[in-house]
Protein backbone atom coordinates (compact mmCIF):
# COMPACT_ATOMS: atom_id res chain seq x y z
CA UNK A 1 0.00 0.00 0.00
CA UNK A 2 1.29 3.68 -0.80
CA UNK A 3 1.60 5.74 1.83
CA UNK A 4 -0.60 9.05 1.14
CA UNK A 5 0.58 12.28 1.96
CA UNK A 6 -0.64 14.68 4.89
CA UNK A 7 -2.86 16.86 4.23
CA UNK A 8 -4.27 20.10 5.50
CA UNK A 9 -7.27 20.65 4.16
CA UNK A 10 -8.41 17.50 2.65
CA UNK A 11 -9.33 14.60 5.39
CA UNK A 12 -8.69 10.96 4.02
CA UNK A 13 -10.22 7.82 5.01
CA UNK A 14 -9.65 4.73 3.76
CA UNK A 15 -12.13 1.58 4.13
CA UNK A 16 -10.82 -1.68 2.57
CA UNK A 17 -10.27 -0.78 -1.28
CA UNK A 18 -12.32 2.65 -0.95
CA UNK A 19 -10.46 5.82 -0.17
CA UNK A 20 -12.61 9.00 0.47
CA UNK A 21 -11.36 12.50 -0.05
CA UNK A 22 -12.93 15.02 1.75
CA UNK A 23 -12.87 18.78 1.07
CA UNK A 24 -12.71 20.63 4.32
CA UNK A 25 -12.65 23.84 3.74
CA UNK A 26 -16.35 24.29 5.19
CA UNK A 27 -16.14 27.96 6.53
CA UNK A 28 -14.97 28.98 2.47
CA UNK A 29 -18.09 26.32 1.39
CA UNK A 30 -14.74 24.51 0.47
CA UNK A 31 -13.84 26.88 -2.45
CA UNK A 32 -10.32 25.60 -4.07
CA UNK A 33 -7.32 27.24 -2.80
CA UNK A 34 -3.56 26.69 -4.69
CA UNK A 35 -2.81 25.08 -1.83
CA UNK A 36 -5.92 22.48 -1.68
CA UNK A 37 -5.02 22.24 -5.48
CA UNK A 38 -1.73 20.94 -4.76
CA UNK A 39 -2.96 18.26 -1.88
CA UNK A 40 -5.49 16.81 -3.91
CA UNK A 41 -2.38 16.24 -6.86
CA UNK A 42 -0.38 14.68 -4.14
CA UNK A 43 -3.09 12.67 -3.05
CA UNK A 44 -4.20 11.18 -6.66
CA UNK A 45 -0.54 10.94 -7.56
CA UNK A 46 -0.19 8.54 -4.15
CA UNK A 47 -3.31 6.54 -4.90
CA UNK A 48 -2.71 5.62 -8.76
CA UNK A 49 0.21 3.64 -7.93
CA UNK A 50 -1.56 2.03 -5.04
CA UNK A 51 -3.27 -1.27 -6.58
CA UNK A 52 -4.99 -1.81 -3.06
CA UNK A 53 -7.52 0.61 -3.89
CA UNK A 54 -10.09 0.36 -6.08
CA UNK A 55 -12.36 3.54 -5.83
CA UNK A 56 -12.14 7.37 -4.78
CA UNK A 57 -14.83 9.14 -3.34
CA UNK A 58 -14.60 12.41 -3.26
CA UNK A 59 -17.54 15.03 -1.21
CA UNK A 60 -17.53 17.87 1.00
CA UNK A 61 -17.78 18.06 4.36
CA UNK A 62 -19.99 20.65 5.69
CA UNK A 63 -23.25 19.58 4.27
CA UNK A 64 -21.28 21.35 0.61
CA UNK A 65 -19.82 19.80 -2.12
CA UNK A 66 -17.71 22.58 -3.37
CA UNK A 67 -18.33 26.49 -4.39
CA UNK A 68 -15.41 26.73 -7.16
CA UNK A 69 -12.17 28.34 -7.24
CA UNK A 70 -10.97 30.76 -4.05
CA UNK A 71 -11.95 34.22 -5.14
CA UNK A 72 -11.45 35.51 -1.84
CA UNK A 73 -8.08 34.40 -1.68
CA UNK A 74 -7.01 35.24 -5.23
CA UNK A 75 -8.07 39.06 -4.20
CA UNK A 76 -6.10 38.68 -1.28
CA UNK A 77 -3.00 37.68 -3.22
CA UNK A 78 -3.06 40.71 -5.35
CA UNK A 79 -2.57 42.74 -2.45
CA UNK A 80 1.02 41.36 -2.72
CA UNK A 81 1.72 42.85 -6.20
CA UNK A 82 0.26 42.79 -9.36
CA UNK A 83 0.50 39.47 -10.92
CA UNK A 84 1.68 39.21 -14.51
CA UNK A 85 -0.82 37.60 -17.47
CA UNK A 86 1.48 34.64 -17.24
CA UNK A 87 1.44 34.32 -13.92
CA UNK A 88 -2.55 34.38 -13.57
CA UNK A 89 -2.27 31.80 -16.58
CA UNK A 90 -0.30 29.30 -15.39
CA UNK A 91 -2.12 29.12 -11.99
CA UNK A 92 -5.47 28.70 -14.02
CA UNK A 93 -3.44 25.99 -16.16
CA UNK A 94 -2.67 24.19 -12.70
CA UNK A 95 -6.67 23.85 -12.27
CA UNK A 96 -6.49 21.76 -16.32
CA UNK A 97 -4.01 19.59 -15.19
CA UNK A 98 -6.48 18.52 -11.97
CA UNK A 99 -9.21 17.76 -13.85
CA UNK A 100 -7.31 15.56 -16.44
CA UNK A 101 -5.32 13.74 -13.74
CA UNK A 102 -9.27 13.47 -11.89
CA UNK A 103 -10.75 12.51 -14.74
CA UNK A 104 -8.03 10.02 -16.06
CA UNK A 105 -7.53 8.37 -12.37
CA UNK A 106 -7.30 4.68 -12.92
CA UNK A 107 -9.87 3.87 -10.12
CA UNK A 108 -13.00 4.16 -10.17
CA UNK A 109 -14.12 7.95 -8.89
CA UNK A 110 -17.11 8.54 -7.54
CA UNK A 111 -18.19 12.27 -6.73
CA UNK A 112 -21.00 13.04 -3.98
CA UNK A 113 -22.68 15.92 -4.60
CA UNK A 114 -24.90 17.71 -1.86
CA UNK A 115 -25.52 21.33 -0.60
CA UNK A 116 -23.58 23.60 -3.68
CA UNK A 117 -21.68 22.71 -7.16
CA UNK A 118 -20.67 25.87 -8.35
CA UNK A 119 -18.04 27.17 -11.17
CA UNK A 120 -15.22 24.83 -10.69
CA UNK A 121 -16.90 22.40 -8.29
CA UNK A 122 -19.92 21.79 -10.90
CA UNK A 123 -16.75 20.86 -12.92
CA UNK A 124 -15.54 18.17 -11.00
CA UNK A 125 -18.74 16.64 -11.29
CA UNK A 126 -18.07 16.30 -14.82
CA UNK A 127 -15.23 14.56 -13.96
CA UNK A 128 -16.63 11.17 -11.69
CA UNK A 129 -16.92 7.88 -13.37
CA UNK A 130 -20.16 7.74 -11.50
CA UNK A 131 -21.83 11.10 -9.95
CA UNK A 132 -24.63 11.07 -7.19
CA UNK A 133 -26.05 14.40 -6.18
CA UNK A 134 -29.27 15.13 -3.83
CA UNK A 135 -32.10 16.30 -5.18
CA UNK A 136 -31.64 19.87 -3.22
CA UNK A 137 -28.32 20.05 -4.33
CA UNK A 138 -27.36 23.47 -5.93
CA UNK A 139 -25.75 23.98 -9.20
CA UNK A 140 -24.23 27.05 -11.63
CA UNK A 141 -21.49 28.03 -13.55
CA UNK A 142 -21.10 31.38 -12.20
CA UNK A 143 -17.91 32.49 -13.85
CA UNK A 144 -19.33 34.53 -16.47
CA UNK A 145 -21.24 36.45 -13.70
CA UNK A 146 -18.12 37.42 -12.22
CA UNK A 147 -16.57 38.83 -15.43
CA UNK A 148 -14.22 35.82 -16.20
CA UNK A 149 -14.52 32.47 -18.13
CA UNK A 150 -15.23 28.27 -17.00
CA UNK A 151 -11.98 28.35 -18.63
CA UNK A 152 -10.54 25.27 -17.65
CA UNK A 153 -13.22 23.03 -17.07
CA UNK A 154 -15.16 24.06 -20.38
CA UNK A 155 -13.99 21.40 -22.04
CA UNK A 156 -15.22 18.79 -19.36
CA UNK A 157 -18.58 20.42 -18.96
CA UNK A 158 -19.00 20.33 -22.68
CA UNK A 159 -18.00 16.68 -22.99
CA UNK A 160 -20.81 15.70 -20.39
CA UNK A 161 -23.34 18.14 -21.30
CA UNK A 162 -22.92 18.45 -25.02
CA UNK A 163 -22.11 21.35 -27.18
CA UNK A 164 -25.66 23.39 -26.96
CA UNK A 165 -26.37 22.91 -23.40
CA UNK A 166 -22.53 23.85 -22.07
CA UNK A 167 -23.07 27.36 -24.04
CA UNK A 168 -26.32 28.14 -22.21
CA UNK A 169 -25.19 27.15 -18.97
CA UNK A 170 -21.86 29.04 -18.97
CA UNK A 171 -23.17 32.33 -20.70
CA UNK A 172 -26.71 32.57 -18.48
CA UNK A 173 -24.83 31.30 -15.15
CA UNK A 174 -27.97 29.68 -15.02
CA UNK A 175 -29.18 27.94 -11.43
CA UNK A 176 -30.65 24.64 -11.44
CA UNK A 177 -30.86 21.53 -8.98
CA UNK A 178 -30.34 18.37 -8.86
CA UNK A 179 -32.88 16.80 -10.42
CA UNK A 180 -32.42 19.02 -13.65
CA UNK A 181 -27.92 18.05 -13.26
CA UNK A 182 -29.09 14.25 -13.90
CA UNK A 183 -31.44 15.28 -16.87
CA UNK A 184 -28.22 17.47 -18.21
CA UNK A 185 -25.84 14.39 -17.79
CA UNK A 186 -23.57 16.32 -14.71
CA UNK A 187 -24.89 13.48 -11.93
CA UNK A 188 -25.78 9.72 -13.35
CA UNK A 189 -27.94 8.92 -10.02
CA UNK A 190 -30.69 11.50 -8.08
CA UNK A 191 -30.87 10.94 -4.44
CA UNK A 192 -33.62 12.33 -2.15
CA UNK A 193 -31.58 13.22 0.21
CA UNK A 194 -27.89 12.52 2.24
CA UNK A 195 -29.20 9.48 3.19
CA UNK A 196 -29.98 8.00 0.16
CA UNK A 197 -26.88 9.53 -0.68
CA UNK A 198 -25.20 7.12 1.17
CA UNK A 199 -27.15 3.99 0.28
CA UNK A 200 -26.67 4.63 -3.23
CA UNK A 201 -23.16 5.09 -2.93
CA UNK A 202 -23.24 2.35 -1.19
CA UNK A 203 -24.56 0.47 -4.23
CA UNK A 204 -22.75 1.83 -6.52
CA UNK A 205 -19.32 0.33 -4.37
CA UNK A 206 -20.68 -3.40 -4.56
CA UNK A 207 -21.54 -3.23 -8.06
CA UNK A 208 -17.50 -1.86 -8.86
CA UNK A 209 -16.56 -4.74 -6.86
CA UNK A 210 -17.31 -7.02 -8.62
CA UNK A 211 -15.35 -5.51 -11.35
CA UNK A 212 -11.92 -6.27 -11.74
CA UNK A 213 -9.52 -3.05 -10.74
CA UNK A 214 -6.97 -3.99 -13.27
CA UNK A 215 -9.36 -4.09 -16.27
CA UNK A 216 -11.27 -0.79 -14.66
CA UNK A 217 -8.15 0.98 -15.16
CA UNK A 218 -7.39 -0.60 -18.60
CA UNK A 219 -11.10 0.48 -19.64
CA UNK A 220 -10.56 3.64 -18.45
CA UNK A 221 -7.41 4.43 -20.77
CA UNK A 222 -9.04 2.62 -24.18
CA UNK A 223 -12.27 5.27 -23.55
CA UNK A 224 -10.01 8.30 -23.53
CA UNK A 225 -7.62 7.30 -25.99
CA UNK A 226 -10.92 6.57 -27.98
CA UNK A 227 -11.77 10.53 -28.06
CA UNK A 228 -7.82 11.37 -28.84
CA UNK A 229 -6.57 8.55 -31.53
CA UNK A 230 -7.26 8.35 -35.10
CA UNK A 231 -10.15 5.01 -34.77
CA UNK A 232 -7.72 2.41 -36.31
CA UNK A 233 -5.25 3.55 -33.60
CA UNK A 234 -7.41 3.63 -31.06
CA UNK A 235 -8.46 -0.12 -31.71
CA UNK A 236 -4.90 -1.05 -31.97
CA UNK A 237 -4.63 0.71 -28.52
CA UNK A 238 -7.82 -1.17 -27.57
CA UNK A 239 -6.71 -4.76 -28.46
CA UNK A 240 -2.81 -4.15 -26.61
CA UNK A 241 -4.63 -3.71 -23.29
CA UNK A 242 -7.18 -6.60 -23.78
CA UNK A 243 -4.25 -9.24 -24.64
CA UNK A 244 -2.57 -7.73 -21.33
CA UNK A 245 -5.54 -8.25 -19.61
CA UNK A 246 -6.67 -11.64 -20.71
CA UNK A 247 -2.85 -12.97 -20.24
CA UNK A 248 -2.63 -11.51 -16.73
CA UNK A 249 -3.06 -13.02 -13.28
CA UNK A 250 -6.60 -10.90 -12.83
CA UNK A 251 -8.07 -12.37 -16.40
CA UNK A 252 -7.14 -15.49 -15.88
CA UNK A 253 -8.96 -15.62 -12.90
CA UNK A 254 -11.63 -13.98 -14.69
CA UNK A 255 -11.78 -16.68 -17.06
CA UNK A 256 -11.53 -19.79 -14.44
CA UNK A 257 -14.24 -18.17 -12.48
CA UNK A 258 -16.68 -18.08 -15.09
CA UNK A 259 -15.93 -21.84 -16.07
CA UNK A 260 -16.43 -22.62 -12.71
CA UNK A 261 -19.37 -20.92 -12.41
CA UNK A 262 -17.64 -19.29 -9.11
CA UNK A 263 -16.93 -15.34 -8.01
CA UNK A 264 -13.60 -14.32 -9.25
CA UNK A 265 -11.44 -13.96 -5.96
CA UNK A 266 -11.17 -10.17 -6.03
CA UNK A 267 -15.30 -10.19 -6.03
CA UNK A 268 -14.70 -11.38 -2.08
CA UNK A 269 -11.94 -9.06 -1.36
Amino acid sequence: MTALPKTKDLILEKEGSVLTIWFNRPEAKNSLSAEMVDEIHAVLDAAAHDKSLRTLIVRGKGDIFCAGGDIKGFKSGLQGGEPTEEDVAAGNRSFGDLMIKLNEQPQAVIILVEGAAIGGGLGLCCVGDVTIVTRSAKFRLSETSLGIPPAQIAPFVTERVGLTQARRLMLTGARFKGEEAVQYGIGHILAEDAADMETKCAEVLEQIALCAPGANAVTKSIVFEATRRPRPDALDFASRGFAACMLSDEGREGVAAFVEKRKPKWANE
